[in-house]
């Protein structure tokens, strides 16, 4: 079988060297037309505006981290041509696209200045601004382009590096970030605006392959185009915040993080579903969600300890099976399994626990396949010992699936029944009118 394999290894690489240098042949004139373009429309404008804080004068200009400053340019088409497949070329090749195309508008439609002048400097540094300056000029800063490709190209290296060369790399990348501030290319505001336009890329063309919003459409369902709604009005109205107070100083431009992060959340409830939340089945999130989603994640935690406050941590619904919230890592050790329904909200790993997650939208229904296959999951994680059947807040996702086990292992006659032994064993749940037939056909 390894005969075999060889010449296919082999072929797919050499049509990744080939898409690699065509994605190349693409990419550099497109950035150099369209970065030329933001420049000169902006050096255009009677007045450009800048955002500086007042401690950034008193970062120190370090000429020679001007090479580190560079290199990224010999990364960007370097990684085009580590990669083992044209489809791996490809998404690489449109998260650079991406980052640009965004960057570029929005030096377009909101251009910043530097406002601090170097200082005349020789020798191979002296080179290297000087072929900069021929191209680059002080307007292209928030979100800054060279964060963003940065954090594309460090997410790209990190996973095929390992050792002492990993940790390098990781130096490396960090010496390129600092080198923005020590060069005097960017201020401070354009490296978090930077990386967040580099994360989101990472986000729209994830590692996995599934893209979050392929083949999105619009739900029929009325509770999730309300919800969706009530999140984008919120993404709406910290875009609206942001943009007032950014005329006033820069901070405003933070208000960016939240707003990006209900308004992902509000497309995964106009239709494109948990996926938006990259959540696997181990309940691992990506990267690029784990950071992007922060913010809403910090709320989804704050509201979790609101709501449960003066509850029991989870509840024995069955012998050996418990209903609770999302639990805390002090309370994994009770048990030997972990079935969570929850999707904004990442899994706990630990040595010799059993986690698998089921992503569902929080007050959305459950789809009969996945609340089946979740029941199917605790009846084979009960052999192995004590099992907890949990959610966000425990409450309507994983009360389903615990009603349904209740009903499939005999423990209940129907629905109503499962429900009420779930209330008696001191768990609080609310389950929909609605709810009861679905927890009957995945209780078949």
């Amino acid at each position: 079988m390894g005969e075999g394999i060889a010449p296919v290894l082999a072929t797919d690489r050499r049509a990744a060297l080939r898409a690699a240098a065509l994605w190349l042949a693409v990419l550099a004139p497109f950035f150099y037309l369209t970065y030329g373009t933001a420049n000169w429309l902006a050096s255009l404008r009677s007045n450009v505006p800048n955002l500086a804080f007042g401690w950034e004068r008193h970062i120190p200009f370090l000429a020679w981290t001007i090479v580190p400053y560079w290199s990224i340019n010999a990364f960007y088409a370097l990684s085009l041509f580590v990669n083992e497949t044209p489809a791996a070329v490809g998404r690489l090749a449109r998260r650079y696209l991406t980052a640009q195309i965004i960057a570029v508008a929005c030096f377009i439609a909101f251009p910043l200045q530097a406002i601090f002048l170097r200082p005349d400097t020789d020798g191979l540094p002296g080179f290297l601004f000087d072929v900069l300056g021929g191209f680059d000029k002080p307007f292209n800063q928030a979100p800054s382009l060279h964060i963003a490709l940065l954090v594309i190209i460090w997410d790209h290296w990190r996973g095929r590096l390992a050792g002492k060369t990993r940790m390098l790399w990781h130096g490396w990348s960090l010496l390129i970030g600092l080198s923005v501030l020590t060069t005097w290319q960017h201020h401070a505001i354009d490296i978090p605006t930077g990386a967040l336009l580099g994360f989101f890329a990472l986000w729209l063309f994830p590692a996995s392959g599934v893209v979050p919003l392929a083949g999105f459409r619009l739900t029929n369902d009325a509770r999730a185009r309300r919800l969706a709604a009530y999140y984008a009005a919120g993404a709406g109205g910290l875009l609206v915040l942001c943009i007032l107070e950014t005329r006033a100083s820069g901070a405003g431009l933070t208000l960016l993080w939240p707003a990006l992060a209900l308004a992902i959340v509000a497309l995964g409830y106009a239709g494109a579903g948990p996926g938006v939340f990259q959540k696997r089945t181990d309940g691992r999130i990506s990267l690029a969600s784990r950071w992007l989603l922060l913010p809403y994640r910090l709320g989804a935690r704050a509201n979790l300890r609101w709501w449960t406050r003066r509850l029991p941590a989870a509840a024995e619904i069955a012998d050996g099976v418990f209903l609770g919230r999302m639990p805390s890592p002090g309370e994994l050790a009770t048990y030997a399994a972990i079935i969570d329904m929850s999707a904004e909200l990442p899994g706990l790993a630990v040595p010799g626990l059993a986690w698998r997650a089921f992503p569902s939208m929080d007050l959305l229904p459950v789809p009969a396949p996945r609340l089946r296959e979740a029941v199917h999951a605790v009846e084979e994680a009960r052999r192995h010992g004590p099992v907890l059947i949990c959610c966000a807040l425990g409450f309507q996702r994983s009360a389903l699936v615990a009603a349904s086990y209740l009903m499939r292992a005999g423990f209940a006659e129907n629905a109503v029944a499962a429900e009420a032994q779930i209330k008696a064993a001191g768990r609080s749940v609310h389950l929909p009118f609605e709810a009861y037939a679905a927890i009957e056909e995945a209780a078949r």
